[in-house]
């Protein structure tokens, strides 16, 4: 079963210095029929203007994945750590016991476009950490690229649950595979362009639940970027 989620369906607040969309129920956004996905708990598209930001906020008991798409954001957090993620950058943070952090678009002049992703941990009281690397387009052009995973493997972000993410950029007409063996679960969400997912058509920002499917058949219809979650 395929269950497509619209990006015009989405929550939509428009704050000004913030222009974002909630795939599932998120703060002021309350959708019985949409309260996540499998372990999957949030998906935010957030377009923050120049200059402005998220100021210190706390956060516990989650893993927080964070994917620019364009522009740039600034993070810091009460662990002492300070970055900027780029496009072709995947940030985890595990908030754990409690943690607090900002984001900020450091830029005077463009605007940040990324996703905040939300996934459950397979227990509370977690360690509070944090991780931030690079996959660079080449790596996942063509290709699943796998970007975040339980044990951190093939180089990618560890995240404390049984779930893994990949992070693709298919041309027009390009196709990939994947199984789905017994007890998995999927979620794609597309970035841009327009993607074919076991037959169901997804533009940007669309993204998609699949359940008690044996594999996955995706064809860029139009050049497209996405990503996909592999979830028990």
């Amino acid at each position: 079963m395929v269950r497509v989620r619209k990006a015009a369906e989405r929550g939509h607040f428009d704050f000004g210095w913030l222009n974002t969309y909630h795939t599932f129920s998120f703060g002021e956004y309350f959708d019985p029929a949409h309260m996540g996905f499998r372990t999957l708990r949030v998906i935010n598209e957030d377009r923050v203007r120049a200059g402005a930001g998220f100021p210190t906020h706390p956060h516990r008991d989650m893993e927080i994945v964070s994917y620019v798409i364009e522009g740039a954001l600034e993070h810091k957090d009460s662990m002492g750590n300070g970055s900027v993620i780029r496009p072709g950058e995947v940030q985890r943070m595990t908030a754990g016991t409690g943690i607090t952090h900002s984001e900020y678009n450091p830029s005077p002049s463009e605007g940040v476009h990324f996703l905040q992703i939300w996934i459950l941990p397979e227990r509370r009281g977690l360690r509070p950490g944090y991780e931030q690397k690079t996959f660079p387009d080449e790596v996942k052009r063509g290709a699943l690229r796998l970007v975040a995973s339980r044990d951190g493997r093939d180089g990618s972000v560890t995240i404390h649950q049984d779930a893994s993410i990949f992070a693709s950029l298919l041309d027009a007409g390009q196709q990939l595979e994947r199984d789905l063996p017994p007890g998995r679960h999927a979620w794609v969400q597309v970035v841009r362009g327009t993607l074919d997912v076991n037959g169901y058509m997804l533009s940007e920002s669309d993204g998609a639940g699949i359940d008690g499917e044996p594999a996955l058949s995706l064809t860029a219809r139009q050049s497209a970027e996405f990503l996909l979650f592999e979830l028990a």
